[in-house]
C-alpha cells in the first residue's frame, strides 16, 4: 500500500511517500520538500514522479490553507472551493499550495482533503467552538495523528512551533480544543496582534494580515526578515552572536510555555509533545528550556511530522478507519 501525505506549510510544501508493505523499515517513508516559489515554475506531480509511479499511489492526503470550509475528511472531488471559506487574512499568499491542490484534483489519483479545526468542528468542546472561529489549519491534525501513532497517548498537548505556534489538546483520543497562531504564543513569523499593532491597523499603516504575519519573533529582529522561506535560517545563523536574536527566541519560548500551561489543567496525564522546526532545532534547546516552566512529560517529534501524519491518515482510512482523533471520515 502506498500513501502520500502533503503538508501545506508556511515555508513550503512537504511530502511523505509511505510504503506500508515494505519489509525494510528504514525505507518505509520517503520525504521531499518544494518551496512555494519553486512551485511557481515546476509541476508538483512531475516532481512526485521522481519518487514513485503515480499509478502505484493508493491514496493522497491533502492539507490546504485554513481548511475552514469543511469539517470532515472528504474525497477531493466532493470538496468545494478547495475546502476553504476564502483565503483572505491567512498570511502571505504565493500560490504554490493552490497549484499543488489543483494538480492533484485534476490528476484522477485518489485523494482526500483534511479539514481545519474551527467553529463547525463537532468533536471539539463547545466552549472552544464558541470562543474561537478558528483553532488550527489542517496540517495540525496530521501532526497530532503522527504524535498519537508514535507515542500511543490518548491524552496529550501537541505544540507545533515553527513559523507560527499552534497548541492543541487531545482528550480521550479526540481533539478537545486549542489555540490558533493568532491567539496565544508567537512563532518565528506569526503571532497575536498587540496594542501597538491595533493602532497601526487603525491608522492604516498596515493591514491586520500584515500585522499577524509580522507579530512573531521577527518583530524583535525586524532586520533579519528574509521572506517566509528563509527568515528562520537567518535568525538561526545569528542566534549565538546577536543578542536580539537570542532575546527573540527566548521570548518565543516563554510565550509557548504560557500557552501550554494554560491547557495543562485539562491535560490529566501531563504529556506534552513538541513538533515543528523551532522545537527540533538543537541550537535553541527548546525542550530543555521549556522544562524550566512546565510540570509535565515532554516528548519531541522529529522530522516532517505533518507530511507523515497525512500519509498515516490515508493509510488507516484505506484500512477502514472512519474517525481520526474525533474527525469524521466520509470516504
Amino acid at each position: 500500500m502506498i500513501t502520500v501525505g502533503i503538508d501545506h506549510g508556511t515555508s513550503g510544501i512537504k511530502v511523505c511517500i509511505r510504503n506500508s508493505n515494505s519489509n525494510n523499515s528504514n525505507n518505509k517513508n520517503t520525504f521531499f520538500t518544494m518551496t512555494r516559489t519553486e512551485l511557481k515554475n515546476k509541476s508538483f506531480l512531475e516532481e512526485l514522479k521522481n519518487y514513485v509511479m503515480l499509478s502505484d499511489i493508493d491514496l493522497i492526503s491533502v492539507c490546504y490553507s485554513m481548511g475552514d470550509g469543511i469539517n470532515k475528511i472528504l474525497p477531493i472531488d466532493k470538496v468545494k472551493n478547495r475546502g476553504v471559506i476564502n483565503i483572505e487574512g491567512v498570511g502571505e499568499k504565493i500560490g504554490g499550495g493552490t497549484k499543488v491542490y489543483d494538480e492533484i484534483k485534476n490528476s484522477g489519483i485518489p485523494a482526500i482533503v483534511i479539514p481545519g479545526l474551527h467553529k463547525n468542528t463537532e468533536c471539539m468542546d463547545e466552549r472552544f467552538r464558541a470562543l474561537y472561529s478558528h483553532v488550527a489549519s489542517p496540517e495540525k491534525i496530521s501532526i497530532s495523528y503522527t504524535a498519537y501513532k508514535t507515542f500511543g497517548f490518548n491524552d496529550f498537548i501537541l505544540s507545533d512551533i515553527s513559523s507560527n505556534t499552534v497548541s492543541l489538546l487531545i482528550k480521550d483520543k479526540k481533539i478537545f480544543g486549542g489555540f490558533d497562531a493568532c491567539i496565544g504564543a508567537i512563532g518565528i513569523l506569526h503571532g497575536p496582534i498587540d496594542l501597538k499593532m491595533i493602532r497601526d491597523i487603525d491608522s492604516h499603516k498596515i493591514t491586520a494580515n500584515e500585522a499577524f504575519s509580522t507579530a512573531g519573533a521577527i518583530k524583535i529582529v525586524k532586520d533579519k526578515y528574509k521572506g517566509v522561506e528563509d527568515t528562520k535560517k537567518e535568525i538561526l545563523k545569528n542566534y549565538k552572536t546577536d543578542e536580539r536574536c537570542r532575546l527573540a527566541i527566548d521570548s518565543l519560548i516563554l510565550s509557548v510555555a504560557m500557552e501550554i500551561n494554560s491547557l495543562m489543567f485539562l491535560n490529566k496525564d501531563k504529556n506534552i509533545i513538541l513538533a515543528g522546526s523551532v522545537a527540533t532545532t538543537k541550537e535553541y534547546g527548546v525542550p530543555e528550556k521549556l522544562k524550566e516552566y512546565l510540570d509535565g512529560n515532554i516528548y519531541v517529534l522529529d522530522g516532517e511530522s505533518g507530511a507523515l501524519g497525512g500519509a498515516l491518515i490515508a493509510e488507516d482510512i484505506l484500512k477502514g478507519e472512519r474517525n481520526i482523533l474525533g474527525i469524521k471520515v466520509d470516504y
